[in-house]
């Protein structure tokens, strides 16, 4: 697999000169051209990358989800994760900007730990964000200060310019937000799926099946397991363990009060491996155990 090692390694496949910073780079895609190299086949980054496309064509693969470039879309990548760029599917009339920078960036900085709390860097590229004309102006002024503080390296400038890339998750996360609740009558349809699925799911008792894990029922919407628990913490309060959760001790709590069943054999049902895993939960949800609960309603 190949890999993106440097700034310096991602300009050069973009016909760019050298960056002025050597961690962190915004790249005017409209002064852009992506050279033919086999690394577009298949490769990996040690960056974090936040890309604003306007009026941009071209494919890209990233993880297992293809996205057709559009006007006025934001998309996150993250680290590690295999990207695949089509370039047939390029023009030159390609804009809109890249916010790159290494993950060592992050390092002594508070946003070394809490960016793994921004979920998007997770989402799947079919599931980008849609900004309006004032969001994306919001973000582009931010872009435009980061550009402009690394022109000038001194000891703060690391620490400016991640108060920046702060901000500007943070302006993403409300935004998609916004998008969560703006586009209520498409999510209201993957709403009733997910409820769908949880009740065949437990409801279904003519096999032997496994736990219930927020990356099975995501893979069968064909969501990222972020986005899915995003979409539903807008919208209910909750992610989708919580809901899990919700609904399996909902169904323990049916099982125990009309039938003769045994906790070990509910937990089995359940697609517990262990009876003990069972019980602990169900103590934590409901302050009793299962034999507890059992008894108080009889």
């Amino acid at each position: 697999m190949n890999t993106i090692q440097s700034i310096s390694h991602f300009h050069k496949l973009l016909s760019l000169p050298e960056p002025k910073h050597p961690m962190v780079s915004v790249i005017n895609l409209s002064e852009s051209v992506f050279i033919e190299d086999e690394v577009w086949k298949g490769f990996v980054s040690h960056h974090f990358c936040v890309a604003l496309k306007r009026n941009a064509t071209g494919k890209i693969k990233y993880g297992q989800q293809h996205y057709d470039y559009d006007k006025g879309v934001l998309s996150f990548t993250a680290p590690h994760q295999v990207q695949y760029l089509d370039l047939k599917t390029m023009d030159c009339e390609n804009t809109g900007y890249l916010l790159v920078f290494h993950e060592d960036f992050l390092l002594k900085h508070s946003l070394a730990k809490t960016i793994s709390s921004y979920g998007f860097f997770s989402y799947a590229v079919n599931e980008a964000l849609h900004l309006s004309e004032d969001e994306e102006n919001d973000l582009l002024e931010i872009l435009y200060k980061i550009d402009k503080e690394y022109q000038y390296i001194d000891h703060h400038t690391q620490e400016i310019i991640l108060s920046h890339i702060e901000l500007l998750l943070n302006y993403s996360k409300r935004f998609y937000e916004r998008q969560f609740i703006t586009r209520k009558n498409g999510h209201h349809h993957l709403l009733t799926k997910f409820e769908s699925y949880l009740n065949d799911y437990f409801n279904d008792n003519s096999a032997e099946k496994e736990l219930l894990t927020v990356h099975q029922i995501a893979e069968a919407m064909n969501l990222s397991p972020n986005y899915l628990s995003d979409l539903l913490r807008v919208h209910t309060g909750q992610n989708t363990q919580q809901h899990i959760h919700e609904k399996l001790i909902s169904k323990a709590k049916e099982k125990l009060s009309t039938t003769e069943l045994s906790v070990s054999e509910i937990a089995y049902e359940l697609g517990f491996e262990h009876a003990q895993s069972f019980s602990t939960l169900f103590k934590k949800k409901t302050k009793m155990s299962p034999l507890e609960f059992r008894q108080s309603f009889n």
